[in-house]
């Protein structure tokens, strides 16, 4: 046969006539392909175009989040000081132990020992394991060493962050002035928390890259500097502080009484020197902790003051001329306001001068008094002094007014209960700064839990003069004729009141009382105020002069040494009568 000629093949001849190479699909497929695939090199070159043009910064992002990551870089607390400059709450380096729930590969075994380390059950720390998220904390604050074992177990997925813990080296002694801390170490209580932004500080960051394992092999950058926040110095003397908590506690346990309370002041300066509850709470530990044991009822319980507030009905009598101490006075078995009748729960004489009424805390005797003045005057002078007001600037928080009713709402009888302490509603803080004005000679100043460095405004109340007859007429309640001889301090001259005061539950006077005693020394020229309170003694007696006096006098002897306070009176001033008198309730 012969071969096809050139000219033939290329008109599209076929080279063969076989039929197996003869095309049997129609050609418009082919080019139908061809087209589609153009079509999608088309489509990819757009797609590599957007990419690598378009979405440039959203890849890199993406990118980076597989091997960047931010730290936050914790800033360290302030430390707080007593007003000597001893710490009283200081930040330790701890670690936080953070997981990768992805990320973690771990055996039976070394999730046993990883439990045992963080002090944690299998089956919670299993929880966490399983749980979602991309950084995970199975426990916060842990000791450096700890957190070291932690990490030497080789688990895949588990981290440690530098933290700082809260360390309160006074343990359980300042514990309801300083309060405590969370596990981010932000303050929750008492000055940790109302000075949390002073004390705080803020927060850094930075960038880090991490490999594999997430180890941290490279820093990029800065984002934020962390602040550490600022020192604080407390007016609080810890020697004071010492001698306060422990003769409370010894009071609240001799005594079997439900709770105490305690506060020292100085008269000078304002400054809260002391101040300590019961029953009390270590800062130092989270697990367990009683709600009740951590309320500060210095600032947050309210009581009836009783006979403690009949030095002020007397005093604003006397300063607006009505009264003398040596005044006498009527005073019968009872006084008999429409259905309501009220006494003395001890026998007393049928006339007394002004100076005995406070020395023997007669009730009648004061209700006499108070008939003397109008609603409003008294109204006025309990303001005054702070009773039913905002709490004064002590910055703690908490704090509460207390009740006192408009004098527009008062009754007779309402006037004659509240000039001897009932029906009316006081925190102990309110009480022990409003002895102030016999103190300061009429005078009355903010308080402060703050180291003082100006001298404090103050306001005057009453006169001098009236301030000056009270001190006198309250030293008589400390002596031998007095209610409150066990409040007596050997070397100085003390001037002070008791009041026993039943309790009031669902608005009813039941058989419980609150005892408590307030305290000046050394009278001749006032450098403290003690104020004491007892809650539901039951080991026997209930009264001021019997729980509250003792606490103070305790507490004065040490604290007027510790201050280098000169004694204004022989070491044998002490003298105790066969039995001391009972205060009126």
């Amino acid at each position: 046969m012969r071969a096809p000629s050139r000219k033939a093949a290329a008109r599209g001849v076929p080279f063969s006539p076989s039929p197996i190479l003869a095309v049997q699909l129609p050609a418009w497929r082919s080019r139908f392909v061809l087209f589609l695939m153009f079509i999608a090199f088309v489509g990819l070159g757009l797609r590599a175009f957007w990419l690598q043009a378009m979405t440039t910064d959203f890849l890199q992002e993406k990118g980076r989040m597989r091997y960047a990551r931010t730290l936050e870089l914790p800033a360290v607390r302030g430390k707080i000081f007593d007003r000597n400059g001893e710490v009283m709450a200081t930040s330790l380096p701890a670690k936080g132990i953070w997981i990768i729930p992805d990320a973690v590969e771990v055996t039976p075994e070394k999730l046993k020992k990883l439990a045992q380390l963080l002090e944690v059950s299998v089956p919670d720390l299993q929880k966490k394991l399983d749980a979602s998220g991309n950084f995970v904390p199975i426990k916060r604050q842990v000791e450096p060493e700890v957190a070291d074992q932690v990490l030497a177990l080789g688990i895949p997925g588990i981290y440690a962050r530098k933290e700082y813990k809260r360390h309160y080296p006074s343990g359980p002694i300042a514990s309801h002035i300083l309060g405590f801390t969370n596990v981010d170490d932000a303050g929750i209580e008492g000055i940790e928390y109302s000075h949390q932004d002073e004390l705080g500080g803020k927060t850094g960051s930075r960038r880090v890259i991490r490999d594999g394992k997430g180890r941290v092999i490279e820093d990029i950058a800065y984002i934020r500097e962390p602040q550490d926040g600022r020192d604080l110095t407390l007016s609080i003397d810890s020697k004071i502080q010492y001698i306060a908590f422990t003769h409370l506690k010894k009071a609240v346990e001799e005594h079997k009484a439900k709770a105490g309370a305690i506060v020292v002041l100085d008269v000078q300066t304002g400054e809260v020197l002391a101040l300590a509850n019961m029953p009390t709470f270590n800062p130092n530990v989270r697990e367990g902790r009683n709600v009740n044991h951590v309320r500060n009822r210095v600032f947050t319980d309210t009581y009836e003051p009783g006979s403690t507030l009949k030095p002020f009905t007397i005093a604003l009598a006397m300063d607006r001329g009505l009264v003398k101490p040596e005044t006498i006075l009527d005073t019968p078995n009872k006084l008999t306001f429409g259905s309501k009748s009220i006494g003395d729960s001890h026998g007393h004489a049928s006339s007394m001068s002004v100076a005995q009424i406070i020395q023997q805390s007669s009730n009648v005797g004061t209700i006499r008094v108070a008939q003397k003045l109008e609603a409003r005057q008294m109204w006025d002078m309990f303001t005054a002094v702070g009773y039913g007001q905002a709490p004064p600037r002590t910055f703690f928080p908490g704090a509460v007014a207390g009740r006192l009713k408009p004098y527009k709402n008062w009754q007779q009888v309402d006037q004659a209960t509240m000039s001897f302490g009932h029906s009316i509603a006081v925190s102990l803080i309110q009480v022990a700064r409003s002895y102030m004005i016999f103190a300061r000679n009429g005078e009355i100043i903010p308080l402060s839990f703050q180291k003082v460095t100006q001298p404090p405004q103050p306001q005057r109340v009453i006169a001098e003069k009236t301030a000056i007859q009270m001190r006198e007429m309250m030293e008589r309640v400390v002596g031998p004729g007095g209610t409150a001889p066990y409040a007596q301090v050997r070397g100085y001259r003390i001037a002070g009141k008791t009041g026993t005061a039943h309790k009031v539950e669902a608005g009813r006077y039941v058989n419980k009382y609150v005892a408590s005693f307030v305290g000046l020394a050394p009278a001749s020229n006032p450098r403290i105020i003690i104020a004491v309170m007892v809650d539901e003694p039951t080991a026997g007696k209930h009264t001021g002069g019997h729980v509250a006096a003792p606490v103070f006098a305790n507490v004065a002897s040490s604290t007027l040494r510790s201050l280098n306070v000169a004694p204004d009176t022989s070491v044998a001033n002490v003298i105790m009568p066969a039995t001391p008198v009972v205060e009126n309730m």
